[in-house]
C-alpha cells in the first residue's frame, strides 16, 4: 500500500499550483472563493473541473504503480513527483499512460489473433447399442478392467471410495456406472487419467449446457425426465451423479438419452481445455 506520505507528497506535486483558499475563511465564504476561483481560470469552469479531474485520475495511477509498479522504487517515484509537478510534466505522463494503454490493447489483439479457432469438439465415444440394451434391460456387467483399473489408483483408495464395493456396476468401453437405490453414479476412464478423477466442476457445467436455459436466453438442447437430477459427482469421486427419484422408471432415458448422445459430448467438453462453459445459468 502506498503510504499516507507517499499521498501527500503527490497530492503537492500534482495540485501544488492550483488556487487554494486562504486560511480563516467561513464556509460559505470558501465556496464563493472557489466558484470565483473557478470563474477565473484560463478557460474558464469548464477547463478547471476538466484539469482537476485530469489531475485526479493521474493521482490514482501514481498511487498505483507506486503501491505494485515500476514506482516502488523511491528513485523512480521521486523523480515522477518532480515531473508532474510542472504541466510539460504532467503532459508528459499522460502521453506515457494513454501509450501503455494503447500496447496493452494491441498485445490483447494479437494474442486473439493467435489464439486456435474454436471448434466444437467430436464426441468422445460412439455407444455400442449392446452395452445400452444390456443397461437399459437392467443387467450388470459387473466389474471389468476399468473398475480395477479405477479402483487401483492411490487417490481412490486413500479416499476410501470403494471400501464398501458396489453391488451394481456397467462397465462399457469408456469407463463404467454405479447404480444405487437412488441413481447412478458415471465414471469417465478418460478423465481420471488425465490427473482429475473428477473434473467435478466441469461436468456440471457441461450438464447444464445440456439441459438449463441459460441467461443469455439459449433454450436447452435436452429434455430432461420429472424425478431426474445431476449433481457434482465429488461425493462418490466420480465424473457425475444422476439422482432418480424412481431409477427404474428413469432407466430408459438414462441409458437411450444420457448415455448414448449426452455424455459423449459433455465429456469431450470437459476434457477439451480450450473450451470455456457459460458462466451464466
Amino acid at each position: 500500500m502506498a503510504s499516507d506520505l507517499d499521498t501527500v507528497r503527490t497530492l503537492r506535486a500534482l495540485f501544488g499550483d492550483l488556487p487554494r483558499p486562504p486560511q480563516g475563511l467561513s464556509s460559505e465564504e470558501s465556496v464563493a472563493w472557489i466558484e470565483r476561483a473557478m470563474a477565473d481560470f484560463e478557460g474558464g469552469d469548464l477547463a478547471y473541473s476538466i484539469e482537476h479531474t485530469s489531475r485526479s485520475a493521474m493521482l490514482d495511477l501514481i498511487l498505483r504503480l507506486r503501491e505494485d509498479g515500476y514506482l516502488q522504487e523511491d528513485a523512480a517515484f521521486d523523480k515522477l513527483l518532480i515531473q508532474v509537478a510542472t504541466p510539460e510534466g504532467r503532459q508528459l505522463f499522460m502521453d506515457w499512460c494513454i501509450h501503455a494503454q494503447k500496447s496493452a490493447d494491441a498485445t490483447a489483439r494479437l494474442l486473439n489473433r493467435v489464439k486456435p479457432a474454436w471448434r466444437e469438439p467430436a464426441p468422445l465415444y460412439q455407444a455400442d447399442v449392446v452395452d445400452i440394451r444390456r443397461f437399459v434391460d437392467g443387467v450388470p456387467s459387473g466389474p471389468g478392467p476399468l473398475y480395477a483399473e479405477y479402483a487401483a489408483r492411490q487417490d481412490v483408495q486413500a479416499i476410501g471410495v470403494f471400501a464398501d464395493p458396489p453391488d451394481t456396476v456397467y462397465e462399457f468401453p469408456w469407463g463404467f456406472v454405479t447404480e444405487s437405490d437412488d441413481g447412478w453414479s458415471v465414471y469417465v476412464a478418460e478423465v481420471w487419467r488425465e490427473g482429475t478423477v473428477g473434473s467435478f466442476e466441469r461436468f456440471l457445467s457441461a450438464w447444464q449446457l445440456e439441459t438449463a436455459v441459460r441467461a443469455d436466453g439459449l433454450q436447452a438442447t435436452a429434455f430432461v425426465p420429472e424425478g431426474l437430477s445431476a449433481d457434482a459427482g465429488i461425493t462418490h469421486f466420480s465424473s457425475l451423479n444422476l439422482n432418480a427419484t424412481d431409477p427404474a422408471a428413469l432407466r430408459q432415458w438414462v441409458g437411450e438419452v444420457f448415455l448414448s448422445h449426452m455424455l459423449p459430448t459433455m465429456a469431450a467438453r470437459v476434457l477439451d481445455p480450450n473450451y470455456d462453459f457459460p458462466d451464466a445459468w
